[in-house]
């Protein structure tokens, strides 16, 4: 037997927004997947209407791990208490840029802004922080999402 412990699992936060627009409950299904492919613990937080569909989309909780409020992320954030090596912050408005700045600013995680919606290009001058910007116009149909988060590849990183 080896003496060498394995490496520790990387964990990734997504934070997620206001589900106004339907292809985030979507997009961050198939992004949990493609991390806990790849290794990686992740973790979402959102807003009780946020969480809940993600919730009732995966009730056996296939793809779905830890799950929890985002104030209570936040605040643990923001005290040290809790930390990750990923942070996806999903953007479709003014809070969500808001929520990736202040995530940038409390985490030592490797952040990326996932920015879509009708006025996905608005968003996307307004992020002014170091992050990898992920963004396509994509509402209804996460396939153009899809598409450039695959480019990408976060759960590479």
């Amino acid at each position: 037997m080896s003496d060498e412990s394995p490496p520790p699992l990387r964990s990734a936060l997504l934070v997620l927004g206001c589900p106004q627009v339907p292809v985030q409950t979507s997009i961050a299904l198939y992004l949990i997947n493609k991390l806990k492919k790849s290794a990686i613990v992740p973790v979402a937080a959102g807003n009780k209407a946020a969480n809940t569909l993600l919730i009732i989309a995966d009730p056996d909780r296939h793809y779905l791990g830890e799950v929890m409020d985002l104030d209570r992320a936040v605040a643990l954030m923001a005290e040290k208490k809790r930390d990750f090596d990923l942070c996806f912050v999903f953007i479709h408005n003014d809070a969500g840029v808001t929520y990736a700045a202040t995530m940038g600013a409390i985490s030592k995680a490797k952040l990326f802004a996932i920015v879509y919606g009708e006025h996905y290009d608005e968003q996307v001058k307004k992020i002014d922080f170091p992050c990898t910007t992920i963004a396509a116009k994509a509402v209804h149909n996460p396939l153009p999402l899809k598409k450039a988060l695959d480019e990408v590849k976060p759960w590479d990183a």
